[in-house]
């Protein structure tokens, strides 16, 4: 189901995670059924579609216009300030129910702003948009196995591994979004393989552009209950884990199950180390 709204709120709120900023939407919701997706939580069915895209627009411009100029480098960007223009939805699987082209075209002709989203989906049409490298697309990936069970639907790890070289070709600038770790019985051989198929599929001549954030998972109990109520017992082997982990308040209201403080410490540490041992050129621009 898709509903066109006019979209009042025109904030964009801080971020200082993988971008400054997460700039107002233009699409709301997926239509990705993921065990985990925090926006199903939020928003189980159906997209909002905003009607308001020139607002939106202006607002970013404006915001952008008022922030100090020239930006200190940080780990978003060593020039531009960054927004996420993906937050709450698939941009690359949604890109055909808004004119994101005009969204992309502000951001490519900008002195100053930098735009970024998040994607389950190779959506080969993007290759026809050169961004200037002025939009970064960040390809989600995990073990496929993990994928299979958790993301129904999606594009395979091997389709997004092997569009890494081609959207650098076409302009973009792409990092890997590892999100979200999965902390399982065989998750530290899954993930040794994952970095191993990343380190072959990703050319030499790319690799110093091909940075990375990493995000551990964080579900909660309604979506547990509804998992179980639809009968995906294997998605919730894989999340639901509630002697590894604590409620903790979302920082968009609402209660989330992350891991416990304790053991994400052990496992940031572990994963950082498989890392670096296989694939140091992948600089983790964050972690948590």
């Amino acid at each position: 189901m898709m509903r066109y709204i006019n979209r009042r709120a025109l904030t964009c709120r801080v971020s200082n995670r993988s971008t400054n900023f997460i700039a107002p939407d233009l699409v709301t919701g997926c239509a990705y059924r993921c065990g985990y997706c925090y926006m199903r939580r939020n928003k189980p069915f159906g997209i909002d579609i905003a009607k308001n895209q020139s607002d939106i627009i202006a607002a970013i411009d404006q915001h952008v216009n008022g922030l100090a100029w020239p930006k200190n480098p940080d780990q978003t960007h060593e020039t531009y300030w960054t927004y996420d223009i993906g937050c709450n939805t698939d941009v690359a699987l949604h890109v055909k129910h808004a004119d994101y082209l005009q969204l992309f075209d502000y951001f490519k002709s900008s002195e100053k702003a930098f735009g970024s989203f998040a994607t389950k989906r190779v959506n080969l049409k993007l290759l026809d948009y050169d961004p200037n490298n002025k939009l970064r697309i960040r390809f989600s990936i995990m073990p496929e196995t993990f994928r299979q069970i958790l993301e129904p639907g999606t594009s395979s790890i091997l389709e997004r591994l092997d569009a890494v070289q081609l959207f650098i070709k076409a302009g973009w600038e792409v990092h890997l979004n590892y999100s979200p770790v999965i902390a399982y019985n065989q998750s530290s051989q899954q993930y040794e393989e994952l970095f191993r198929l990343v380190d072959h599929k990703v050319p030499d001549q790319y690799k110093d552009r091909v940075k990375a954030e990493v995000i551990f998972l964080t579900h909660n109990e309604k979506m547990h209950l509804y998992n179980v109520q639809q009968g995906h017992e294997a998605i919730e082997q894989l999340l639901w884990q509630p002697q590894f982990q604590e409620i903790k308040q979302s920082g968009y209201g609402g209660e989330v199950l992350r891991y416990r403080y304790d053991i994400k410490a052990q496992m940031i540490r572990k994963f950082k180390q498989l890392h670096q041992a296989i694939i140091p050129w992948n600089t983790i621009r964050y972690i948590f």
